[in-house]
């Protein structure tokens, strides 16, 4: 991964680019960043920018031996560790070693990863995931060696949030005296469930979402979709670049007929369709439910604009900008601050894995009086 790879964050780059440049390297970074942001990309673009042979002023060269490894993500001093749960493949007390045959073929076609996608990779699905305290001993041990090729050994730690307590304070004590030429780049998505006396040894990073404008040229460049694709597919991905490649890989998905359907029905007290409804819901995989979700959530943001006369912000077009326009004369204000509330529920309680066709369907009932209040 170079720098110039990941789109946007201009600031940003030249900023780590210049620290490395300088020999100011804080031998423990965290990248905080949310789902589908640069978080990872930024960590590998940066490792392979320090063991690179021929580095510029602005990237690393992309044509040595240490960067041609780096793309196959096989260099010996590149280290990686991540959540894993145990699965009929690997047997007890697994480590991140024993999921490197699936970890490097996911990452590459994954520069943007989720944990949902995985967990599905590695068929553990509906497993609890996290890092084990076995794992921080095989980094200590694997540290703890001379680098084969490169001055730095470098260790990717994707989500540290999920080390248990044996893990992260074992972690800790080779943050607190790391061994000579070695850094640590930590890729989370929530440092405040790290625990404190690790977030005060690393340096924050913190990675913003990517802006529509940036996930639309992406797509046109990568994907060569049409302006018009790309724009509706980045409004619906929100900032978040490893859904918009889903979504634009996907070009059947549809949410905003799934999500306009079910208005239609909530209004017209249509119970028998709900329920038909809420047994298509409940079929769906679980990243198509939350996305279906998190895009209601997003057009009742554009729906409240409309009702503010804010229209210059509004991101929506055509056709889904025709129903944002009717569905504001059906919901008042008030009434979509709760509808808000309702969506975000339905989020936690995807995430605990609740039975989403009663969900759904209580979510339905709920909305029928709510759309009708006068």
């Amino acid at each position: 991964m170079q720098f110039r790879d990941i789109p946007g964050h201009h600031r940003l780059k030249k900023l780590l680019i210049q620290s490395i440049q300088q020999g100011h390297i804080p031998h423990a970074q965290l990248f905080n960043g949310a789902t589908g942001s640069a978080n990872m990309a930024m960590a590998l673009a940066m490792a392979q920018f320090v063991q690179c042979e021929a580095a510029t002023e602005e990237d690393s060269c992309g044509k040595c031996f240490s960067c041609h490894k780096h793309k196959k993500l096989i260099h010996p001093d590149l280290h990686f560790v991540f959540p894993i749960a145990k699965t009929a493949e690997v047997g007890a007390k697994p480590t991140s070693q024993d999921f490197m045959n699936h970890w490097r073929p996911f990452l590459t076609s994954h520069p943007y990863p989720s944990l949902s996608d995985w967990l599905e990779e590695i068929q553990a699905e509906n497993k609890q995931a996290n890092i084990p305290v076995e794992e921080s001993r095989q980094v200590i041990r694997m540290l703890s060696l001379k680098s084969y090729e490169s001055q730095y050994k470098i260790l990717v730690l994707w989500l540290p949030e999920m080390m248990k307590g044996p893990a992260a304070n074992a972690l800790l004590k080779v943050l607190e005296e790391p061994p000579a030429f070695t850094l640590f780049l930590l890729v989370g998505e929530d440092e405040k469930k790290l625990i404190t006396t690790i977030r005060s040894r690393v340096q924050m990073i913190q990675i913003p979402a990517f802006t529509d404008s940036e996930v639309s040229t992406y797509l046109q460049h990568t994907l060569m979709l049409s302006g018009e694709q790309a724009k509706d597919v980045a409004y619906l991905a929100d900032g978040n670049l490893h859904l918009a490649l889903k979504l634009a890989q996907n070009p059947d998905d549809s949410s905003f007929v799934f999500f306009r359907d079910w208005m239609r029905e909530v209004y017209m007290k249509n119970i028998t369709g709900l329920v038909a409804r809420a047994d298509e819901f409940s079929g769906l995989k679980k990243e198509s439910q939350k996305l279906t979700i998190e895009y209601g959530i997003n057009l009742l943001r554009e729906v409240l604009l409309w009702h503010s006369q804010s229209t210059g912000i509004l991101r929506q077009s055509g056709e889904q900008l025709k129903f944002v326009q009717g569905l504001s004369k059906t919901l008042k204000p008030s009434v979509i601050e709760l509808f808000f509330k309702l969506l975000n529920e339905a989020l936690i309680h995807l995430e605990r894995n609740a039975n989403m066709k009663i969900t759904f369907l209580d979510i339905s009932l709920k909305i029928i009086p709510l759309m009708h209040t006068q």
